[in-house]
């Protein structure tokens, strides 16, 4: 399918006084930004509601609205071989990796400063580094003083599950709505080769009798969140050789259970981390292996997360746009807040004007109508190619609007004749670099990208350019929607 290029005009316009969500890179290279939205989900009206501002759970929002974890929970109940909780480093991000501890007061402090200064955030969330439910109080004090002072913020929980059962009181109580497990196994055989023990009720489990352990309290955990009316994402860490074929008997059961949200993250195992899995050169899956894991695992009722960044225990900012360094413990105890719940408001209604507006143009691409307004007539032959893999630089939203060289991360989807379907996401390293090592970046994007049939980016400079058509990776330079964009490079 070939669309005309749609005049820049009839894009939507940011509004008046809005900001944004996305900052242009700095850098050498000088190049345009721009900043937009996705259609929402084919979900009922009443979870929609409940989703539409909240970054993890909704690919659209992720694009607008901020979120940050705080660090409030130490400790752990279980031991992970894909875990170390004692490496830090500011550059990575990764689960169960923090700077600076926090107190609950420390922690309500830090999030009304936050709040202040980022107000497109709507989501707080408790995350670790250890496991919030073998911390309770700690964490339950933190929600309780963020309730009492931000109440238009969502309070989250992170959990392996373990201790569900004895907080659902209290979860429901601090209304709590999203809460995410992590379920690697629903077969105990399998759980063996990843959690070595268990901590339950003042006794330490190993081997098998662990892993039933864990199993038969998380799908209580599953049945007692459903039963509570809370929105349930399950993680499950891709594990090639262990859990990667059992993660599609492990999505059938969540789905039972009336999980909303399964995201399948491929397992780090870099050995600098110092995990079990690291130090015994257990791989992490490759890009294709995890792609086909979640096609295998389907949409069906339980939506599959794509769009998850794998954040550290203590992010700020949007995913994929970590600002936890601007607010460390030092900087955020010496400042005052003073939430302003209007600029707040006014924030998220600019929002949601915008997220609008695009939502219009989206539909006009998709409408025989669209013909007559200028987008452009389909052309369909009798022979059409099977889905193709193009990757675009996006800073958000729904347009093409990040520079080649700015880029970290590439979003990918996969196109036909039909339509387009998000994929996932692609780090990489930026290869404007000032002149110092663009060589090793490109041939890094080069190899990350090898897959696609083409890249399409608001800008590219000539040398880059050439390097990726020398290596039969055409660039396409648009600063259009990515569902035009697509089409016309489909």
């Amino acid at each position: 399918m070939v669309i005309r290029n749609r005049p820049m005009s009839s894009l939507p316009v940011l509004p008046a006084g809005h900001q944004g969500t996305a900052k242009a890179s700095q850098g050498n290279c000088k190049c345009p930004s721009a900043d937009a939205p996705k259609p929402a989900t084919s979900i009922d009206a009443r979870t929609l509601a409940r989703i539409e501002k909240h970054p993890c759970y909704s690919e659209e929002a992720h694009h607008f609205y901020a979120r940050m974890h705080v660090a409030v929970a130490p400790a752990c109940n279980i031991q992970c071989n894909f875990c170390n909780r004692k490496y830090d480093c500011a550059n990575e991000s990764r689960p169960g990796v923090v700077s600076e501890l926090l107190t609950p007061q420390e922690a309500a402090h830090k999030v009304l400063v936050v709040a202040e200064r980022i107000p497109q955030m709507t989501v707080v969330g408790i995350a670790g580094p250890g496991d919030p439910l073998a911390n309770p109080e700690h964490t339950f004090e933190t929600f309780e003083r963020i309730a009492a002072q931000a109440p238009d913020l969502k309070l989250c929980l992170s959990s392996n599950g373990l201790a569900v059962p004895e907080h659902i009181e209290r979860i429901k109580a601090l209304n709590v709505d999203h809460v995410t497990l992590t379920i690697n196994m629903i077969d105990p055989d399998i759980g063996m080769e990843i959690y070595p023990w268990v901590h339950f009720e003042r006794r330490r489990y190993r081997g098998r009798e662990a892993s039933e352990l864990l199993h038969q309290r998380q799908m209580e955990s599953l049945d007692l969140l459903r039963k509570a009316d809370i929105l349930v994402k399950v993680n499950s860490v891709l594990i090639p050789g262990i859990n990667d074929k059992h993660l599609v008997e492990v999505n059938r059961t969540i789905r039972e259970k009336g999980a909303f949200l399964h995201n399948i993250m491929p397992l780090i195992s870099a050995p600098e981390h110092g995990t079990v899995f690291g130090l015994r050169g257990q791989r992490g899956p490759t890009q294709a292996e995890l792609t086909a894991v979640q096609d295998a695992c389907g949409e069906g009722s339980v939506k599959m997360m794509r769009h998850c960044r794998q954040c550290r225990a203590d992010a700020v900012g949007l995913l994929g746009e970590d600002r936890s360094q601007e607010f460390s413990k030092e900087k955020v105890l010496a400042s005052v807040p003073s939430l302003d719940a209007s600029k707040r408001l006014q924030e998220r209604e600019s929002i949601e004007l915008f997220r609008e507006q695009i939502r219009k143009a989206e539909r006009l691409v998709d409408s025989p109508d669209g013909i007559e307004d200028g987008i452009g007539e389909p052309i369909l032959s009798g022979d059409q190619p099977g889905p193709l893999l193009l990757a675009v630089a996006s800073k958000g939203g729904g347009l093409v609007n990040q520079h080649f060289g700015h880029a970290k991360e590439f979003q990918i989807y996969a196109v036909d004749a039909v339509g387009s379907r998000f994929v996932g996401h692609r780090k990489v390293d930026h290869y404007c670099q000032g002149g110092y090592g663009e060589e090793a970046a490109f041939s890094g994007i080069a190899e990350i990208l090898s897959d696609c049939a083409a890249v399409i980016v608001s800008r590219i400079g000539a040398s880059p350019r050439q390097k990726l058509e020398k290596l039969g990776l055409p660039v396409i330079e648009s600063n259009n929607l990515i569902k035009v964009a697509l089409r016309e490079a489909f």
